[in-house]
């Protein structure tokens, strides 16, 4: 019972922690998504307090941006500065507006996204503007247009989306008085626009009524901003500093001076209503003073340049404090950049070293390692190759043997078989001088004469079998012989014969019925006949054809 308790125990400890160990993963899920949800509310409560509280707008946009790189939200992050620099530009904190743009680049830059970039690029041209810094402001606006051109053509961004670099081309070229140029660009916007864009089509009516009146159409400039100052104060009331501000210069273009100063006013109250556009009032100061002297209103004149070159120094001049940094242009975006550049280079070239000198060690290992698989190869080859060939000579020297002891074996016969002959001869010449010794009378005479006349017959017969059967045993070797010495008579062939089958004088003597003496001469004659001198065995010569 004991054991079986302690197992409970365990177990239910083991359920225990295993659930507190769930609890508490789901508890920093739903703290991390709470988190998350709680910056994404403070990036969009920052923009709507942008221009009523644009201090609680940095604190909530800087918070976000924060918390959002914490839990790897790269984007909203990117974009949290993005906002965060435009409301630094509208409030003329420029150093800390360029910053947040490079801060955001950097991003960008680390997540390959090209889209976050092309936008950032337009912010970061447009600042470079505000300094009267034309070119570098157009290599950037133009740049971002190369990207956006890039994404829509591999189908990433809709063509709707390069109204925004069409739009701040048109407002560049626009500020630096080539209204040739702004309305090419513009007349892109108007060919591309599309409600789903970040540009609303009131900002590039807007556009074309500045053109309109650098072109001296003042009255139709004029009705454009009457029609879109309604659904700029409903929607975007900041933007009204420049409506007015604009809207002002085409009354004093039209020497409207009253008209101009009520409008130039009016830009300069909505300025300090929202904190919006802070940076553009050196200008409408500066336009104000005009008309003040035009209406010989001196004092004011005098005040409103005062207040535009105190704003324009704090603002714009290299000797300020808060601007020197800008004018010295400190990029630390690019000297980031280039510092990481070069740290992956020099990676990368290491990389590539590691792997080339792998490549080379795996070449080198499988050609060594293919040169053994050869080498093994081709020794196992060779050995198979010799014993077969060891085989095939072996089964030829079998088959040779084979066939030397079964010619051993005829000639053996054949022997055996001539002095069968001998022996039959010398029987039947036995009877013959038997027969011939015991003449009786006439006509047993006359049988006798036919029995020894058919003895004749029968052993020149059976020499006549002997030499087929001998031909038939060594054909090889007659055909020798008759092709090499064909003046040989048959005697000479009967005695090759009996050499080659290893017949002695003597038993030669006794098949031939001849002496031994004229063995000996018949095979001096021979030796004559074969050409061989004396020193020369006829026995091995013989058995060499």
């Amino acid at each position: 019972m004991c054991s079986i308790d302690s197992k409970h125990k365990k177990l239910f400890l083991l359920i225990l922690t295993i659930f507190f160990l769930k609890h508490n993963a789901f508890a920093i899920n739903v703290d991390q998504d709470s988190l998350l949800i709680a910056a994404n509310k403070a990036y969009q409560k920052a923009k709507k307090l942008k221009f009523k509280k644009p201090d609680s707008a940095f604190y909530l946009l800087n918070t976000s941006y924060k918390e959002l790189l914490k839990y790897g939200d790269s984007i909203k992050a990117a974009e949290s500065l993005i906002e965060l620099g435009y409301i630094y530009g509208s409030n003329a904190k420029y150093e800390d507006s360029y910053d947040a743009y490079w801060k955001a680049l950097l991003l960008a830059d680390q997540m390959k996204n090209d889209k976050l970039k092309a936008s950032i690029y337009i912010k970061i041209g447009r600042l470079y503007s505000f300094y009267k810094r034309k070119d570098v402001a157009i290599t950037y606006l133009k740049n971002s247009l190369t990207l956006n051109k890039k994404l829509v053509k591999e189908k990433v961004i809709d063509k709707s989306a390069l109204v925004s670099n069409y739009y701040f081309l048109s407002a560049t070229y626009r500020e630096i008085n080539n209204p040739e140029l702004a309305k090419t660009y513009l007349d892109s916007c108007f060919m591309y626009f599309s409600k789903s864009q970040e540009i609303p089509f009131e900002r590039l009516q807007f556009e074309k009524a500045i053109i309109l009146s650098q072109e001296n159409k003042h009255e139709e400039s004029i009705e454009i901003m009457k029609r879109i100052e309604s659904w700029f104060k409903e929607n975007e009331p900041a933007y009204l500093v420049l409506v007015y501000a604009y809207w002002g210069d085409v009354y004093k273009n039209k020497l409207n001076y009253n008209k101009s100063e009520d409008y130039y006013k009016l830009a300069l109250s909505t300025s300090n209503k929202y904190q919006s556009h802070i940076d553009f009032t050196p200008l409408i100061y500066e336009k104000l003073s005009e008309v003040y002297l035009n209406n010989n209103k001196y004092d004011k004149a005098f005040e409103s340049i005062k207040k535009s070159k105190d704003l324009d120094a704090q603002f714009f001049d290299s000797r300020s404090e808060n601007n020197q940094p800008i004018f010295d242009i400190k990029d630390s975006y690019r000297i980031e950049k280039e510092r990481k550049e070069k740290i992956i280079q020099k990676q990368k070239l290491e990389q590539e070293k590691k792997i080339e000198n792998l490549r080379i060690i795996i070449l080198i290992g499988t050609i060594f390692f293919i040169s053994i698989i050869g080498i093994i190869y081709f020794n196992y080859l060779k050995s198979q190759h010799k014993a077969e060939k060891q085989i095939i000579n072996r089964n030829k020297e079998l088959e040779i043997k084979k066939a030397q002891e079964l010619l051993d074996l005829k000639n053996k016969e054949l022997a055996t078989t001539a002095l069968k002959l001998v022996e039959k001869d010398e029987f039947l010449r036995n009877i013959k001088e038997k027969l011939k010794s015991k003449k009786t009378n006439f006509n047993a005479l006359s049988e006798v004469n036919k029995v020894v006349k058919s003895i004749s017959i029968n052993n020149d017969q059976s020499w006549e079998e002997f030499k087929l059967r001998f031909i038939s045993v060594n054909e090889e070797f007659y055909t020798n012989l008759t092709q090499k010495f064909p003046n040989l008579s048959q005697g000479d062939h009967k005695i090759c014969a009996l050499i080659k089958l290893n017949f002695s004088s003597k038993e030669m003597a006794r098949l031939l019925g001849i002496s031994i003496e004229s063995v000996h001469t018949v095979r001096y004659r021979l030796r004559k006949k074969l050409a061989i001198s004396r020193g020369t065995n006829l026995e091995k010569y013989i058995a060499s054809l």
